[in-house]
């Protein structure tokens, strides 16, 4: 990456109003032709939403969206959106116990609109913001009862996959257990043995560190500061780790982009939630110091890893080690290609990345490292300044998505490809577009002098 270090979020300024006036007709258009029945949109197929059978991941940031496009604009017809679709759509997610994604559906949801009855922007109805608190409650126990013990006695929240999966996305679902843990929930497991929460996000957070998570010490030959594997494969009979895993990257020892991701981001946002508890409350799980040094250096190195890794203007290619990545010459020396007949790139990693970036940035800024902090800021700035510009941005008004060049599942050919052949390009994704708007409202916010965007305020 080419990190700029003159940029602002004042600079971003017009660009960040236009992709709001852009949102606003695609999620209207969204609301006109999905219909909930037929499953959650998922991602594009020449420019309209589409539904994908595989888990339902992706209905809150649907719903998500049209929230944060009222945060951002003050529309309450999305405000209507949001809130009446949670109450109709939701409420089964909330119980969805074969999932690790209720950070995702969930928190972008009745996260979201709690968080807005917090700031008192959506009304004075006191029963309504107790129904987000006690769906928020049970989302959290829910996931914190997906659970497998490891060998050193702590574990992890497994994947749709099965006990033995660990996969890197899942550190972004430890929103729902940090939040159910602030409201003050516990779980109750059998004879009613009182489970944290906070404990499980920890302890979860701990497993991913050390195992999704590379850092140049020698675990195998490929390891290198801040290579991310989607998944760590367990003996669910033991507990012992057996080897990395992949499903949506190239290989077990490259590094799908999305998976890396999720790291970069989920990791900050727990370093800022861990900022609002005790010390009391961290030392029976090892104390502050380390609790906070492993999510720091997983942080930092999968951060790194991006810049390190990634074209001039911040965009990635889907896997570090996609197999054609060769045919484009010195390609981390210039900006991504969408439109190359290789290797797919994929914006939505990129949405996702830039608010990581920009959430250790600050975090490491406020704790005195102004020369580190401002390195991960600005680039998280940089990030964001391509996303908001063509080929990433959609201007068209036929196209139902916000963010082009999304990638989901390439080892599976699910992604739409032009009719010449080539690469997947020119599509969209829920996730995608749910992150670019947050990594907007994100830096608005910053921008605007308005109450700090996080998931647990």
């Amino acid at each position: 990456m080419k990190i700029d270090p003159k940029i602002s979020p004042a600079s971003l300024r017009e660009k960040i109003q236009r992709l709001w006036k852009l949102s606003a007709a695609k999620i209207h258009s969204i609301e006109k032709t999905c219909d909930p029945a037929k499953g959650a949109p998922v991602f594009t197929v020449h420019g309209r939403y589409t539904s994908r059978g595989w888990t339902e991941w992706t209905q809150g940031f649907q719903f998500g969206s049209a929230i944060l496009q009222f945060d951002a604009t003050d529309d309450k017809d999305f405000l209507e959106i949001g809130r009446s679709k949670t109450l109709a759509v939701m409420g089964h997610h909330l119980t969805h116990m074969g999932v690790h994604d209720h950070g995702f559906n969930n928190v972008s949801t009745y996260g979201n609109l709690l968080r807005l009855a917090g700031e008192k922007r959506i009304g004075e109805n006191e029963w309504e913001q107790r129904y987000y608190e006690v769906a928020l409650r049970c989302s959290g126990a829910v996931q914190a009862r997906r659970w497998n013990k490891i060998q050193n006695g702590w574990g992890y929240i497994y994947s749709f996959n099965g006990p033995h999966s660990l996969f890197a996305d899942t550190i972004r679902s430890g929103r729902s257990l940090a939040i159910a843990h602030q409201l003050g929930h516990v779980l109750l497991d059998e004879n009613d043995q009182r489970v944290s929460l906070l404990e499980r996000m920890i302890r979860h957070a701990h497993a991913t560190a050390l195992h999704n998570v590379y850092y140049g010490e020698g675990r195998d030959v490929w390891d290198v500061w801040g290579r991310v594997a989607q998944e760590s494969v367990f003996n669910p009979n033991n507990g012992s780790f057996r080897c990395p895993g992949t499903h949506q990257g190239f290989s077990p020892f490259s590094t799908w982009t999305r998976g890396l991701a999720w790291i970069m981001l989920g990791f900050p946002e727990q370093l800022e939630f861990l900022e609002t508890r005790k010390d009391s409350e961290l030392k029976p799980l090892g104390g502050r110091v380390f609790i906070e040094k492993f999510m720091l250096k997983a942080a930092r190195a999968s951060c790194d890893f991006y810049i390190q890794n990634t074209p001039v203007d911040g965009v990635p290619y889907w896997d570090t080690g996609a197999p054609m990545l060769h045919r484009l010459g010195d390609y981390l020396n210039q900006p991504a290609d969408p439109f190359n007949d290789w290797e797919p790139v994929d914006s939505s990693a990129a949405a996702i990345a830039s608010q990581g970036l920009l959430r250790l940035g600050r975090y490491l800024r406020k704790k005195g490292k102004k020369g580190d902090g401002d390195r991960y800021w600005n680039a998280g700035l940089t990030v964001l300044n391509a996303l908001l510009d063509e080929p990433y941005l959609s201007v068209s008004k036929k196209h139902q998505g916000l963010l082009l060049h999304s990638v989901y599942h390439r080892p599976n050919g699910w992604d739409g490809l032009p009719a010449k052949g080539g690469t997947p390009r020119g599509e969209s994704s829920m996730w995608g577009d749910y992150h670019l708007r947050e990594a907007a409202l994100y830096v608005q916010r910053i921008d605007q002098k308005k109450p700090y965007l996080a998931f647990f305020h």
